[in-house]
């Protein structure tokens, strides 16, 4: 059997896809990123479930524009602070981030998604410096009632003093009153004594200067 000789095989390239497919598979990509994304929002009204997911139409610079105008708008109808911490500031300038995403995601999915990645590490950040301030806070209230805690013992010690040194001072007094009565007792009493001790002394005197007087009566010689 004679064997049949090979053929020259040259490869033939796939037919080459339609821009319509193309766009729609990237149009299928970006929007399954999208949800991914931003995911849809669901609610019910009646018995009827409501889905509504963001928009994957391109944006234009009016879009832009107009999104900035909203952005002004919505922050001084609702009384935002310009500085300082503020939730409703925080939450309409989230909302515009987002909307940023949404708007380059449709454009590059990859700067999208790396966008996604910035504003997931910004939340947790804020996160996290929220966890702190409430725990400081939570702290510092603590350290605030043990301080009024301490100052009410302090003046619950303090009134109790001030109560037992009125007590002292009554009974430094009654004792001054007794040692004073003592003192003037004993004033009276030694004065008492001391005018007694004099008569007696002057009487002593009276009497040894009459027994003095007749014992030199005695002793002197008659002429």
């Amino acid at each position: 059997m004679i064997p049949q000789p090979f053929t020259d095989s040259i490869p033939i390239p796939p037919p080459p896809k339609s821009k319509y497919a193309t766009s729609e598979g990237n149009k299928l990509e970006n929007e399954e990123i999208l949800d991914a994304i931003l995911p849809p929002r669901e609610w019910t009204e009646g018995n009827q479930l409501w889905v509504q997911k963001v928009s994957s139409a391109p944006c234009t610079r009016a879009d832009i524009i107009h999104l900035k105008e909203q952005l002004d708008t919505k922050l001084e109808q609702r009384q935002a602070r310009h500085t300082g911490i503020c939730p409703i500031r925080r939450e309409l300038y989230s909302q515009c981030f987002d909307e940023l995403i949404r708007q380059v995601t449709i454009i590059c999915a990859e700067r999208g998604l790396l966008l996604l990645r910035v504003r997931d590490e910004i939340k947790m950040t804020i996160a996290t410096y929220q966890t702190l301030y409430e725990s400081s806070i939570a702290f510092g209230m603590r350290k605030a009632l043990q301080a009024e805690q301490g100052k009410m013992d302090m003046e619950k010690r303090i009134a109790d003093m001030e109560s037992e040194k009125q007590d002292l001072m009554k009974q430094l007094d009654e004792q001054k009153a007794k040692c004073d009565a003592i003192e003037k007792r004993e004033t009276e009493k030694r004065q008492v004594e001391e005018r007694k001790y004099n008569k007696e002394i002057q009487f002593l005197k009276k009497a040894n200067q009459q027994l003095k007087t007749q014992l030199e009566g005695m002793i002197t010689p008659r002429k």
